[in-house]
């Protein structure tokens, strides 16, 4: 592994020189840190070539800009986001993510067409009463433990189905799932520059055909950090919002220059509202001695009795919030059934900021180490249209000036797969919950 991941590294600076040189990938040579500076470098996993038949299949790209919520390209302007629509296919009201909305347990479903609810990634740190183990997102043990996951992510799908795939940053890309990895993956470093981000997928794409991922994700965090440091309507979400779409630009320049069929889908996880008050404290209405384990907003019993006692504890105390029983949940969250979902389980009716209990004197807040956010998500879609995430999408399999009502994120992965020609009839983890029915109508009829 340590002499292929050498010579992977040997063969990116010289196609970098190579590429830069021929002027595919100006990001390279431009406002990135020296290679000293950070640590990141891309894993290859051995799985053999592309099969032959797919080598003659399309490309696709997906990017997700985290936190981008749907109308901030008309607020902030971004004219490379604007004209990869107008070539091709948007949603200008929105994409509608998953409850909860908040980023690895959406970033999930994408690439697997499931519900939370159904691939068990419910929040970014949950408990899992059966396992009696705490996953977190910021645990790189349990983060890269493939056990955890539900589903079949589309990099999954590909490199079981013969064909090479690529992850520059997604939740679950670095994990063993079913066994698993992508060819080429990178481990998470949000120092990275993202102008190299660019330049590394179109390295990859500069492959040989027989090493060439066909299905790549890349991922940007800058404008959902801005929006919980700063709030939706400030100065500094416009300025990440900007930064973003030049990258886009930079991205959509150099694919330009490659004589490849790529279809680029840019979306995002969830949007951004600005929080109304302070942290609400549900510990505050019962005895969290009743719970196993608490994680901001999510209580983890310690028995039935002790659900029921916090439930009656919590019903009707606040109309900030409402709670229900684990299994009598409302269908249209699509968040009921799960043990790792907790029980009961709290459901805000505003932009509110809930947790169980006041982190302990001297601790701080492990979440939230500067204090409450300005801006947040992870509410429900429904009630909250802030809440919706952009898309984008263009290339050759897809019609350009296709205008889409608000569709849900679990629609993505049938798409992406009928796309890459990917067969998900026969998924040893079950059915989707996408319906490729619902974004048919923006591939070119060729499809």
């Amino acid at each position: 592994m340590r002499k292929r991941n050498w010579l992977s590294a040997l063969r990116f600076v010289f196609l970098a020189w190579v590429f830069s040189a021929a002027g595919l990938a100006p990001a390279i040579t431009q406002g990135q840190l020296p290679a000293s500076q950070h640590t990141s470098a891309p894993i290859t996993v051995e799985h053999g070539p592309n099969t032959a038949a797919q080598q003659a299949k399309p490309y696709v790209i997906l990017v997700s800009l985290d936190g981008f919520r749907y109308d901030y390209p008309r607020i902030y302007r971004s004219p490379n986001l604007d004209a990869l629509g107008a070539r091709g296919a948007s949603a200008p009201e929105g994409m509608i993510p998953a409850y909860p909305s908040i980023t690895f347990p959406n970033h999930y479903t994408i690439v697997t067409g499931l519900y939370p609810e159904h691939h068990g990634i419910v929040a970014n740190a949950f408990y899992d009463p059966v396992r009696k183990q705490v996953y977190s997102y910021k645990d790189p043990q349990t983060e890269a433990d493939g056990t955890w996951y539900g589903g079949t992510p589309l990099w999954v799908l590909a490199e079981q189905q013969g064909m090479r795939a690529a992850c520059f940053f997604w939740p679950g890309s670095e994990a063993d799932i079913q066994g698993v990895r992508p060819t080429y993956y990178m481990k998470y470093d949000n120092k990275f520059p993202n102008a190299q981000r660019v330049a590394q997928v179109l390295t990859w794409l500069q492959l040989p055909p027989a090493e060439r991922p066909h299905f790549i994700t890349l991922y940007f965090s800058d404008v959902d950090s801005a929006g919980h440091a700063h709030g939706p309507d400030s100065p500094e979400v416009g300025v990440a919002v900007h930064e973003v779409d030049d990258e886009i630009g930079r991205l959509v320049a150099g694919l330009g220059k490659l004589n490849l069929p790529v279809d680029l889908i840019v979306v995002a996880d969830h949007g951004m509202v600005k929080v109304d008050g302070d942290w609400m404290n549900l510990g505050q209405y019962f005895d969290t001695g009743l719970l196993e384990k608490s994680l901001e907003g999510f209580m983890y019993p310690r028995s039935e009795a002790a659900a029921e006692q916090v439930f009656a504890a919590l019903d009707g105390k606040s109309d900030k919030f409402k709670v229900y029983r684990n299994g009598s949940v409302p269908a249209g969250l699509r968040f009921d059934g799960n043990l790792r979902e907790g029980d009961p389980v709290v459901v805000p009716t505003g932009p509110y900021l809930i947790r169980v209990n006041v982190p302990p004197a001297g601790a701080g807040d492990a979440m939230h180490p500067s204090g409450p956010p300005v801006g947040m998500h992870g509410y429900d879609p429904a009630h909250m249209p802030e809440m919706k995430a952009i898309f984008f999408a263009a290339g050759p399999d897809i019609r350009a000036g296709e205008k889409l009502a608000p569709f849900e994120n679990v629609n993505l992965y049938p798409l992406i797969a009928h796309i890459l020609g990917l067969d998900i009839s026969h998924l040893t983890t079950g059915h989707v919950d996408g319906d490729l029915k619902v974004l048919r109508g923006i591939l070119d009829k060729a499809h």
